[in-house]
């Protein structure tokens, strides 16, 4: 005598597979592309390969973003947009000038001298002149927003009267300069590895205090 045990299995889920947003798709391709840019260049990256990454088909891709050139652009600001809590934050009138300056310079050095966003440097410049309109988007959506940012943070210490400058964007881009510019350089060239986060702390508590208490000794002041 045969037993049916249709009873006693388990009943596969009714109706249609769970279905993910348009957002939670774009995120996946703009992960994958990030990946692919990096290892890949811009001119050699496949949206059909990304596509395949994302695992999502190349019509679901061009429909979410439309073009190679968007798609870099959506992988810069997605980056810059995670980082952008620790470099654009609120200054209160009791902030101490160089905790805030510090905490400016360790986001923005652990946004500019991440590995990813050092793969995204090298493609810029490697391709730029072919690809003018990366250059473009990396300037415009890294460069501009991460200097603004910076620019905001010190005029609001002047205008608590914490901090005394003639010329904030100046002021700005020579403490921009200073904290990134060598390590980077360092790590572009293959002369060093990416600095750790400790090591990025240390360089911005020593450039904080450097550009707030300059490098004058005390009897070359006294003199002055």
């Amino acid at each position: 005598m045969r037993v049916n045990n249709e009873a006693d299995a388990p009943r596969r889920a009714r109706g249609r597979p769970q279905v993910r947003s348009d957002e939670e798709t774009r995120a996946l391709i703009v992960e994958a592309a990030a990946g692919e840019f990096q290892t890949k260049g811009f001119a050699a990256t496949c949206i059909a390969d990304v596509a395949q990454q994302a695992g999502v088909s190349t019509k679901t891709l061009y429909r979410l973003i439309p073009t190679k050139a968007d798609l870099f652009e959506s992988v810069v600001v997605d980056r810059i947009g995670r980082a952008a809590e620790e470099i654009e934050f609120e200054i209160g009138p009791d902030a101490d000038p160089r905790q805030m300056i510090e905490r400016l310079l360790i986001g923005f050095g652990d946004l500019t001298l991440e590995p990813g966003t050092i793969a995204i440097n090298r493609l810029v410049i490697g391709e730029g002149g072919n690809f003018p309109e990366i250059a473009k988007t990396f300037y415009e959506r890294a460069i501009v927003r991460t200097r603004q940012a910076m620019e905001r943070a010190l005029a609001r210490l002047c205008e608590l009267g914490l901090i005394e400058l003639e010329d904030v964007a100046e002021a700005a881009t020579m403490l921009r300069g200073m904290m990134i510019m060598d390590p980077q350089r360092a790590v572009m060239l293959g002369q060093s590895a990416a600095p750790d986060a400790d090591a990025i702390r240390r360089r911005a508590q020593r450039c904080a205090a450097l550009f707030l208490h300059g490098c004058c000794s005390k009897k070359a002041g006294a003199r002055a």
